[in-house]
C-alpha cells in the first residue's frame, strides 16, 4: 500500500525502483543479519561443540562454548564499525551507486564463508563471514541514506528517506520469517540459512546499475554537468529536472572551493556544531531506547501471557511486522506532520511506555491481566518508536548537512551508532540484574531528555532546501551569541524567545 501510494505521488516511477534497488542491498542487510543469527543459536552451538570433540577428543566447556558464540554474534558489530568509518571515504571516491555496488563484495565473502563453515569442520569461518557481513552492513547503514537522500525531490525527501528505515524493518521481518522451522531453521538448514545473505547483494547487483549516480554528487564532487542533468531526468522526470536542477546548483555555489571534509574536520568547524551535536545525541540515544533492550524482556512476558514455548517465535514474528507496519505509516506521514513532530512526539510517547512498562512488570503477579497489560505495552513502545525517531533520525543526518560535510557526519554518526550497539549491549545485562524493572528508568530519563533537545533546539526542515536548513542553523548560532556579556537574564530572556519561534 505504501509503494502505491508514494508512486502516485513520485515524478516518475524510476526513483523509487532507484530506491528499492538501493534499499535491497544496503540496509535490508543489516536489519537480516540481525535477525537471522538468532534461529540457529542451538544448532550452531551443537556444530561448534561436535567439533570441537573431533579435534580435541573431549567436549568443549560451556564457558568457551558461550565465549565462542558472543563472538560470532559480537564480531558483527566490529565490522559494522569498521565498516561505516570507510563506508564515507568511498562514498566520495566511488560515488554513492559505486559504493553500494562494490559493498556487495562483503556479502558475497560472508555467504561463502559461512555455508563453507559446516562442510569443512571450521566454526572459525563463521567469525570471519559474520565479521564480514557486519562490514557490508556497516557501510550500507553509511552509503544508503547519502544516496536516498540526494536522488529525493526537496518535497518527498522525507519519505525517500524512510527507506533506510523501513528496508531495515523488513530486513527483519524477513529474517524472522526465513528462520522459521517450516522454512530454513531446522538443524541441517543452518549453514544455508545464513549463507542466503548473498540473495539481496545479487539482486542489487542485478538492479542498481540500471539506475543512476546521485546527482548531487555528479555536479558538486564530480563538475559533471551532462550526467547530472541526465540522472535528473531518469530520476525526476522532464517536469521536476529543472527546479532540482537549480537547488543544486544553488548549494554548488554556496560550497565553491570547498572540498569534502574529514571526520576530525567536522570538529573543529563552529558552522555545523549545533547539527554535529544533534546527530551525535540523536544516535547515541537511539540504542539507549532500541527495541532490541525491549525484546530483552518480550520472551518472558509471552511466557508469562501463557504462550507455548514452541509458538512463541510466531508471536516474535509479529512484533517484526508491527515493525514494519509503524515505518510504513511514518513514511506516509513524514512529508505531512513533518520530522519535529514526528521525533518529538515519538520520544514522548516512549517515555510514557517506559513508565507503564515498570508499574506492570512490578505488579506482574498481582493479577493474570497484568502480563496482557505488559505485552500492551511491548506493542506500544515499538509503534512509538518507528513512528518517530526509528525513521526520523537517520533523514536528519542527510539533511541538517551540506554535500562536503554529510559523508563525514555520516562516519561520525555511523560509528557512534555502532559502539552505542555494542556499548549498550554489553552493559544492559548488568543494568537488568541490578534494577531489574526500574531498569526502564533509565530510557525514561534518556527519552524525555531528548525530546527537550529536539523541542527547542532542531528546526523543522520539512519542504526546506539543504541550503535553507543551513541557514535555519545560522540563525541558531547568531541567538546563541547575542550579548554574550550581557546578564544572564537578558540570554535567557532571548533564548526563550527564539525557543518560542521554533
Amino acid at each position: 500500500m505504501f509503494l502505491c501510494l508514494l508512486l502516485l505521488q513520485l515524478p516518475n516511477k524510476s526513483l523509487l525502483l532507484a530506491a528499492c534497488a538501493a534499499c535491497i542491498g544496503g540496509t535490508f542487510q543489516y536489519g537480516y543479519n540481525v535477525s537471522v543469527i538468532n534461529a540457529p543459536t542451538l544448532h550452531v552451538q551443537n556444530f561448534i561443540n561436535q567439533t570441537w570433540r573431533e579435534r580435541y577428543q573431549t567436549n568443549i566447556s560451556v564457558d568457551a562454548l558461550t565465549l565462542l558464540w558472543s563472538t560470532i554474534v559480537s564480531i558483527f558489530t566490529v565490522g559494522g564499525l569498521v565498516g561505516v568509518t570507510v563506508g564515507g571515504t568511498l562514498s566520495v571516491k566511488l560515488g554513492r551507486k559505486g559504493t553500494l555496488l562494490v559493498n556487495n563484495i562483503f556479502a558475497l565473502t560472508a555467504a561463502l564463508l559461512m555455508g563453507l563453515s559446516y562442510p569443512t569442520g571450521l566454526f572459525e569461518l563463521l567469525v570471519v563471514g559474520r565479521f564480514f557481513t557486519g562490514v557490508n552492513a556497516g557501510i550500507g547503514l553509511c552509503v544508503q541514506p547519502l544516496y536516498l537522500g540526494e536522488i529525493a525531490p526537496t518535497a518527498f525527501r522525507g519519505a525517500m528517506g524512510m527507506g533506510t528505515s523501513i528496508s531495515i524493518t523488513v530486513g527483519i521481518l524477513s529474517g524472522q520469517v526465513i528462520g522459521l522451522k517450516e522454512i530454513l531453521g531446522r538443524e541441517e538448514h543452518w549453514p544455508i540459512l545464513l549463507s542466503t545473505t548473498c540473495v539481496p547483494a545479487f539482486l542489487q547487483l542485478l538492479t542498481l546499475p540500471w539506475f543512476p549516480e546521485s546527482p548531487r554528487y555528479l555536479l558538486i564532487d564530480k563538475g559533471d554537468d551532462k550526467g547530472c542533468k541526465k540522472a535528473l531526468k531518469q530520476l525526476h522526470g522532464l517536469a521536476g529536472c529543472d527546479g532540482e536542477r537549480d537547488d543544486i546548483e544553488k548549494e554548488r555555489n554556496n560550497l565553491r572551493d570547498f572540498q569534502a571534509k574529514k571526520p576530525w574536520e567536522l570538529f573543529t568547524d563552529r558552522s555545523v556544531r549545533w547539527q554535529l551535536l544533534t546527530i551525535m545525541l540523536l544516535n547515541a540515544a537511539q540504542h539507549c531506547r532500541n527495541n532490541t533492550k525491549i525484546y530483552f524482556y518480550a520472551e518472558y512476558l509471552f511466557t508469562q501471557s501463557g504462550i507455548p514455548a514452541d509458538k512463541i517465535p510466531y508471536v516474535t514474528v509479529g512484533t517484526g511486522a508491527c515493525e514494519c507496519v509503524t515505518a510504513l505509516t511514518c513514511g506516509l506521514l513524514i512529508d505531512r506532520l513533518g520530522r519535529k513532530v514526528l521525533i518529538t512526539g515519538g520520544y514522548v510517547l516512549m517515555s510514557i511506555c517506559c513508565i507503564l512498562f515498570t508499574l506492570t512488570l512490578s505488579f506482574q503477579d498481582a493479577s493474570p491481566v497484568v502480563p496482557y497489560f505488559s505485552m500492551a505495552c511491548l506493542f506500544a513502545f515499538i509503534l512509538s518508536f518507528g513512528l518517530g525517531p526509528g525513521g526520523v533520525t537517520n533523514i536528519l543526518t542527510t539533511e541538517l548537512f551540506t554535500q562536503t560535510a554529510r559523508p563525514a557526519a555520516y562516519m561520525i554518526a555511523g560509528s557512534l551508532n555502532w559502539l552505542s550497539f555494542f556499548l549498550i549491549g554489553l552493559v544492559f545485562p548488568f543494568v537488568v540484574i541490578g534494577l531489574q524493572q526500574y531498569c526502564f528508568l533509565v530510557f525514561l530519563a534518556v527519552c524525555s531528555l531528548t525530546a527537550t533537545y529536539i523541542f527547542f533546539v532542531i528546526p523543522e526542515t520539512k519542504n526546506k532546501t539543504f541550503v535553507e536548513i543551513q541557514n535555519d542553523f545560522k540563525s541558531l548560532r547568531h541567538r546563541k551569541g547575542w550579548k554574550r556579556t550581557g546578564s544572564n537574564w537578558t540570554q535567557l530572556y532571548y533564548y526563550l524567545n527564539f525557543t518560542a519561534t521554533l
